[in-house]
């Protein structure tokens, strides 16, 4: 390929093709006169990306401005090594005791020249360990800013979210505090968890705001950090457009408390309740739901109304979706077959008359099978006998609990705001919440 300026900017002038890449290595394996003996493939092009982005927003410049320059005789600064490892997190995640082998595997070395020493996991380690945690804030502001300034990031409404994820660091190990036993959402109760949240635009869903906490605190007791962290970084960055700003998150995230904290800011919301919390809203005939948007949203239908919600009344829009709705109904469909072959296992168990176990704990075990939600309203179980030998179970499904689930329940999603139905229709509140 051949370029050159024509009539002030670049235009590729010629170029040729070179075939696919089965023929491109059919040549190569050719062997003629003037023909390389071997030839070498590394990646470039993911790398160059993801470089070319860190490098626009002054990502390793950033860092070291906060962290100040380290020792003459360090190999590479503190900045570059965060660098290094956000290249590698995006591009090919690997532990930093093999980054030094992916980074063999690719032209990286082209624009960023470091000796081999320099690539052993424990430097990266070091760099690390000289940043703190106010330093780390501090960072994170600075980039945040970078991407809001560099690629105009719409900033009207974030999502909020929060949740946790295991990790393998011994239970013995007292210099990981933040690494704590808890509610693993990954259902590993066996190791130490770390809990995460995050602010992400919708515009694209990119990281604005982060905060890690310990394992063993609930995630709502971590909202009221990140609220203040957020109306502290974007009240600058939004400048005017600041009171236009909308936070969306779930249910997981409402208490009276953060509510209260969110009406003394200038932000607007979008949260959502538990629907069987609210059974007089369920109760609505459909005749009420009106189409949202059949565009945007095919099928979507809502209603709205008032309620106090932790005290306050505020704005309820409740949607119903029939493709949500059998999405949960093959979702439960699959519990509900789980429930009853476990339940039909723990009769047969009790049928043969070997269980040593007494009455109650074999009901723990059966409220055990039936705990998952909506599976008592659907299933009924009878136990009969008083020692272990005279235990017999015996249960059923029925059919007209399972209909009335799905006329309740299935499909519906309640959703509050603070925002009048004249600055935001029921089409905005949605797309907030999606």
């Amino acid at each position: 390929m051949e370029s050159a300026r024509v009539g002030g900017k670049p235009r590729i002038v010629s170029q040729r093709y070179l075939g696919s890449a089965e023929e491109i290595a059919a040549r190569l394996s050719e062997r003629g006169p003037g023909e390389p003996d071997r030839t070498r493939h590394l990646a470039f092009g993911d790398v160059a990306a993801v470089w070319s982005i860190l490098e626009r927003l002054k990502v390793a410049e950033i860092v070291d401005e906060v962290v100040g320059s380290r020792r003459q005789d360090a190999v590479a600064s503190v900045g570059t090594y965060i660098a290094l490892a956000s290249l590698n997190r995006v591009v090919d995640p690997c532990s930093k005791r093999k980054f030094a082998d992916w980074w063999k595997t690719t032209a990286s070395d082209r624009w960023v020249r470091l000796p081999a020493a320099a690539l052993d996991h424990r430097r990266f380690w070091d760099a690390m360990d000289t940043i703190s945690e106010a330093q780390l804030q501090q960072i994170e502001r600075r980039i945040v800013a970078a991407m809001v300034a560099e690629f105009g990031l719409n900033l009207s409404a974030l999502v909020l979210d929060m949740t946790n994820f295991a990790t393998y660091i011994d239970s013995g190990n007292t210099r990981a505090p933040i690494a704590q036993r808890g509610h693993a959402k990954q259902k590993r109760t066996d190791l130490r968890i770390v809990g995460l949240g995050l602010i992400v635009s919708v515009d694209g869903g990119i990281p604005l705001v982060s905060h890690a906490y310990a394992g063993n605190k609930p995630d709502v007791t971590q909202f009221g950090d990140m609220v203040t962290e957020l109306v502290t970084r974007f009240g600058a960055l939004a400048g005017d457009a600041a009171g236009d700003l909308t936070l969306v998150f779930d249910a997981g995230q409402n208490s009276a408390d953060n509510l209260e904290l969110i009406g003394d800011t200038a932000l607007h919301f979008v949260g959502s309740l538990p629907p069987s919390d609210h059974p007089d809203l369920l109760a609505v005939p459909k005749n009420r739901y009106r189409a949202v948007d059949a565009k945007r949203y095919p099928g979507l239908r809502a209603f709205e109304t008032k309620k106090v919600v932790f005290g306050v009344e505020r704005r309820l829009v409740v949607t119903h979706s029939q493709n949500l709705g059998d999405k949960q109904s093959q979702g439960f469909d699959q519990t509900l077959a789980k429930a009853r072959r476990q339940l039909g296992e723990l009769s047969a168990r009790l049928a043969r008359g070997n269980t040593r176990r007494p009455r109650d704990q074999v009901e723990a075990e059966i409220a055990a099978i039936l705990k998952p939600r909506w599976l008592a309203r659907v299933i009924t179980t009878t136990l009969t006998g008083d020692t272990p030998a005279e235990l017999r179970l015996s249960f059923g499904t029925q059919p007209q609990g399972r209909s009335a689930l799905e006329a309740e329940l299935f499909g519906k999603r309640i959703l509050f705001t603070d925002k009048t139905a004249d600055v935001a229709p029921v089409a905005v509140i949605v797309a907030d919440y999606r």
